[in-house]
This record gives C-alpha cells, sequence and structure tokens, in this order.
C-alpha cells in the first residue's frame, strides 16, 4: 500500500482584485504568508542564513512593487508571488534557487577598472 503524496501548499485559484484596497489586503496576506514560511525555508532548503535575512529578503522583494497603482499589474504580481511560495514550500526549487536571491548580497563588488579586470581574467 502506497502512501498519499502530501501537498503542503496547494494552487491558489487566480482572482482579480476589483479595488486596490481590496488588492493591498491580498498583498499583505501574501506577505505574512511569506513572512510565517521564512524559519521553515531555512530548515527545509539547509540554509546557512539566519532567519532574519531571510525575512529581510521577502521585505526587500515586497518593497520592490510597493508604488505599483495599478491593480491588473499587482493582481498579476499577486499571482506570481502565489506560485513562488508553492514552488517554495513544496521543495520543487533546489537549493541554489533559492540562494540566488542573496547573490547580490553576497558577491563580490564587480572590478571596475582595466588592470582589476584584466587580473580578474575579464576582457
Amino acid at each position: 500500500m502506497s502512501m498519499p503524496y502530501a501537498v503542503s501548499n496547494l494552487a491558489v485559484t487566480t482572482t482579480t482584485s476589483g479595488s486596490l484596497a481590496n488588492a493591498r489586503q491580498r498583498v499583505l496576506s501574501l506577505y505574512r504568508n511569506w513572512q510565517k514560511s521564512a524559519p521553515e525555508i531555512v530548515t527545509l532548503y539547509q540554509l546557512d542564513l539566519p532567519i532574519s535575512a531571510v525575512r529581510a529578503k521577502i521585505r526587500e522583494e515586497f518593497e520592490r512593487n510597493r508604488y505599483v497603482e495599478d491593480v491588473s499589474v499587482t493582481d498579476i504580481l499577486i499571482f506570481k508571488g502565489q506560485i513562488e511560495h508553492q514552488e517554495t514550500m513544496n521543495l520543487w526549487k533546489q537549493t541554489t534557487h533559492v540562494m540566488r536571491y542573496f547573490a547580490k548580497d553576497e558577491a563580490p563588488p564587480k572590478p571596475v577598472t582595466f588592470l582589476d579586470r584584466f587580473y580578474e581574467g575579464r576582457d
């Protein structure tokens, strides 16, 4: 007898917000889901990062789109955020996919001068 496949995060149906206030409520709900999932993300992917760093990155990603005023654009961003959350929580990503969000923070600065690029092996 096989064990049933347990899905921890089921798909969410796509809906339209109708108003900016409704879209804001949906964004806040998605944001809360991401923030609540931060400890589990660190555990699932065995990240060598503190939970506070993951939560800060989640906030940074939401802040990038803070001033979007168009409801249809907000709905698309909510949908994409829900997809990312589902893929992350169901382990449909690998650790490298999750760590790409932190690559900018940990990467050394790119060489600027000709000699620095030459020493680095770049053109």
